[in-house]
């Protein structure tokens, strides 16, 4: 089975792991709507840190950068259902039901959804899928069930409204406190750019104007710095290096050892 298996193609997905996984740098695009059907779910973001268990549903919001990590529980294995609340299917809805978002939200990124009868009988419809050999939903009953799901979650919390169907672009946002948040994640600089509101050329300048230095060097020097510090706290290179936006370790420790002098493994 292809994992994560695709019941319609880049919306709906089924994730089964039989091992743990930690993806280091995940970037969400759309809203998400996620049912944990066993194992757990560690989600962890610049403002939250959030723990979900089987049973439960979690409402993930746009454009954010995060760590996951995908654990199955008491020899079993980790299952859940994902479906990518994309903004054109969003506009849609809202036309169709004369949607808008009342007021700015200003809430938590990311919302734990309380269950129901009505949720868990939606998720329940979309689990034979997963056991189907052949896996998948048509594109017509798939943008149905996705509908279908939007409207639960209204009628479940309505105050979701101002949440997702607010389509205004990013915003221009403090640019030294996003940085200072999110240094570690290994983005190209076009997605900082973007997720700060601004285009390339003028999230360089502003960078330059902030930190006084270009940005690919800073956050180079940030994050040896950041090493340095864990790495004189006992923690092993092999165990940071990716959670520091590095490609790979040898990647890391050269560029540890042009900084600092000596290699990371010698560091006392």
């Amino acid at each position: 089975m292809v994992n994560p298996n695709e019941i319609l193609p880049g919306v709906i997905f089924y994730s089964y792991l039989s091992s743990e996984r930690k993806d280091k740098v995940c970037f969400w695009n759309h809203h998400t709507f996620v049912l944990m059907v066993s194992g757990q779910l560690n989600l962890v973001t610049a403002r939250q840190t959030l723990v979900v268990n089987a049973g439960e549903l979690l409402l993930v919001g746009r454009n954010q950068l995060g760590t996951l990590t995908k654990k199955p529980l008491d020899c079993g294995s980790y299952e859940s259902i994902v479906i990518s609340l994309q903004e054109p299917l969003l506009r849609q809805i809202a036309l169709e039901e004369h949607l808008d978002a009342g007021h700015p939200y200003d809430g938590p990124p990311n919302i734990p959804i309380p269950s129901n009868e009505y949720l868990q009988g939606y998720f329940q419809s979309i689990l034979p899928y997963t056991r189907s050999a052949a896996g998948t939903l048509n594109e017509q009953m798939g943008l149905l069930k996705v509908k279908e799901g939007v409207k639960l979650l209204l009628h479940t919390l309505p105050g979701l409204r101002d949440f997702l169907f607010n389509f205004a672009a990013p915003h221009k946002i403090d640019l030294e406190r996003f940085m200072l948040a999110n240094y570690h994640f290994n983005l190209p600089l076009e997605e900082f750019a973007r997720m700060t509101g601004r285009s390339l050329a003028a999230f360089k300048r502003d960078f330059r104007q902030l930190f006084g230095m270009p940005p690919r060097r800073w956050l180079k020097e940030k994050r040896l710095t950041e090493a340095h510090r864990l790495i004189g706290q006992q923690q092993r290179p092999s165990a940071i290096y990716l959670d520091l936006g590095f490609e790979s370790l040898a990647h890391f420790s050269r560029a540890f050892k042009q900084k600092f002098g000596k290699a990371p493994s010698l560091v006392v």
